[in-house]
């Protein structure tokens, strides 16, 4: 997280909203100059840890957060997004409860500005085949747990846009985890982020996530091809969310 004052209450608030309480809330901060940390420190709660330093960019924060994490289940809910409903959390823990390494759900794109929806990502279950046609799970939903990080490692801080997507296809391939799959809504996620913010960060995506894709063989350009184009349906589905998920 880097320079969120105008969002970061939102966030920590979304936290505070869920039903289930047993939650170690890890704040990691680059050294925000924008009154960031100030809002932090009016949000404080017992189960808030806040560390506030300088990074080496946005993975190498989120490894920071994940080193200093002691539960033993850890997702992310970046510092302009917010859980989709108030039972979120729960819903992760009962599925994890059955064995599966971890859990992801749909994801709701929202407008910068204001609550209007953008783009509604209905994942659906994960099937291994499905990652050859740029299939992946909406990484802000994901929730791992711990030993998945001990053994398969964090995110690759050589990969600046995409080291969500390597991740993913280094613990999907070569870890060969279990997924379960929540079909609901769980993060609004503001546009705007690291890989949509502009049309050079997009192409550097795509590089990188190809690039993702050779290392792990997960296919190569009709692969990365049918990543992107996947993304159209979104707009389509959009209205589904509308009414589901606020």
């Amino acid at each position: 997280m880097y320079n969120r004052a105008a969002t970061i209450a939102d966030t920590i608030g979304s936290v505070r909203s869920q039903t289930y309480r047993d939650i170690e809330h890890i704040v990691q901060d680059g050294g925000s100059t924008d009154g960031t940390v100030a809002v932090l420190e009016r949000c404080a709660a017992s189960q808030m840890r806040v560390e506030s330093a300088p990074d080496g960019g946005l993975y190498d924060g989120i490894n920071k957060g994940i080193a200093r994490a002691n539960g033993d289940v850890i997702g992310l809910l970046h510092s302009d997004d917010v859980f989709a409903a108030d039972h979120v959390i729960a819903r992760v823990a009962e599925a994890l409860a059955d064995g599966a390494d971890g859990v992801y759900g749909d994801l709701v794109y929202v407008s910068a500005a204001c609550p209007r929806v953008i783009r509604y990502w209905r994942a659906g279950p994960y099937q291994r085949a499905r990652l050859a046609w740029g299939w992946m799970p909406p990484h802000p939903t994901l929730y791992l747990k711990r030993h998945v990080f001990e053994r398969w490692g964090a995110y690759d801080t050589g990969f600046h846009i995409a080291a969500d997507y390597e991740a993913m296809l280094r613990w999907l391939l070569r870890g060969r985890i279990c997924l379960a799959y929540l079909p609901q809504p769980m993060v609004r996620m503001r546009m705007g982020g690291e890989s949509n913010r502009s049309l050079a960060r997009m192409i550097r995506k795509s590089r990188e996530d190809y690039r993702a894709m050779r290392r792990h063989g997960a296919g190569g350009v009709g692969t990365l091809l049918c990543k992107n184009v996947s993304k159209l349906g979104q707009f389509v589905r959009r209205r589904e969310a509308e009414s589901i998920g606020r």
